[in-house]
This record gives structure tokens, sequence and C-alpha cells, in this order.
């Protein structure tokens, strides 16, 4: 059983917390949780994704944000700017940026370097996605816990989502980007139906 996974909470959409020796989130929007954050990771600059409001919440003079510029843009703060494929470590947490994007349609462009991200807690790694489809740069991720977008419409729907777990093998997938704004509780459940491997419905 994965140390990490208990450590990891789903705040709705594509938020998340991690509890390990560091408090981090990813993407916070629209959040009751405010425990202060070390640590703040934006894929990009869409409002349910980069959220001031949500980050004003959370963020404390030590806070470090990592995300792209276009993100970086409308924050404040200690910020650390990325690009896909950029590897940085913040209080002794590694965190890679991976690409994210669309294939097949065109709300979120590869050219605009929106990313993922892989990090490494306490000897594990957990990949974010971010908002994208499947993208052949999944075929080098690595990663023992998948957050993967399953509602379709802007990202993957469930059926792409179980190609990108196929393909990244990860130990546990846990469905995200659904059941707020686009998306319901069932496509997490189809999900978890269609994929052979280990799924965990936050």
């Amino acid at each position: 059983m994965s140390n990490l996974l208990s450590k990891i909470k789903w705040l709705g959409h594509a938020g998340f917390k991690i509890i390990s020796e560091k408090i981090i989130y990813i993407d916070p929007y629209e959040i009751k949780d405010i425990e202060k954050a070390d640590l703040i990771l934006i894929t990009h600059e869409h409002y349910d994704h980069c959220s001031p409001d949500d980050i004003k919440k959370i963020k404390k003079d030590s806070t470090v944000i990592v995300t792209i510029k276009s993100a970086a843009d409308k924050l404040s703060g200690n910020i650390k700017i990325v690009t896909p494929g950029s590897e940085i470590e913040v209080e002794g947490i590694k965190i890679k940026a991976v690409p994210s994007y669309n294939i097949n349609k065109q709300f979120h462009p590869k050219s605009t370097g929106k990313v993922g991200f892989i990090v490494n807690i306490e000897g594990e790694s957990v990949y974010h996605a971010g908002d994208t489809d499947f993208i052949p740069e999944m075929n080098d991720i690595h990663a023992d816990i998948a957050l993967l977008p399953v509602s379709g419409t802007y990202v993957m729907n469930p059926e792409e989502a179980v190609h990108a777990a196929e393909v990244i093998k990860p130990k546990y997938v846990i469905p995200m980007h659904y059941g707020s704004i686009v998306g319901s509780n069932a496509d997490g459940e189809t999900f978890k139906k269609l994929y052979s491997g280990e799924t965990v419905i936050l």
C-alpha cells in the first residue's frame, strides 16, 4: 500500500492537497480548506486552475508558487516559473513540469506551454496531468500515483484516460476534473469500471 496515497486529498475539480512534511496544493479552486501552503503548483492560467482568490486563502509569506509565465502574470509572491521539461527543487521536493495539451480540440494548444507536474515526495511520485488529452509524451512519464482528468470536453474522456493509464502504468490512478464545472461523478465511475488497474475515487 502506498504511504503517500493516504496523504492526498481531492479538493474538487482539478484541485488537490498533499499533506506531507510540506503542505502542497495543486490547482486549488473554490476550496473550503484554508490550511496554509508551503508549496502551490499551478498547471496553467485558466480561471478554474489559477484562482488568485483561492491562492490568497492559503498563501503565507514563505509560500513558493511554481507555475508557467501566463499564470504567474496573474499572481504575486515567491513565484518560480517553469516550462515543459523544467525540473526544479523547492524545500527538498523535486518537481518536474511536463507537457499538457490538447491534440483533438482547441482549448489547450501545445504552443501555449501549459504543464502537468510530477512531484517526488517521500520516495514516491505523483503525476498531476493538468488539462490534457492523451499525448505522446505520456510514454515517457513514470509515476506511482497518477491524477488524470476524465470529463471529456476540455480534457480526456474516461476511455482516453484509461489508455493514458495503461501507458503510464502507475500503481494507482485518481480520476479528476469532473463533478463541478464539467463532467459528473459517473465519469469517475466509468473510468474505474473500464480500467483494469487500481482506481481510487476520492
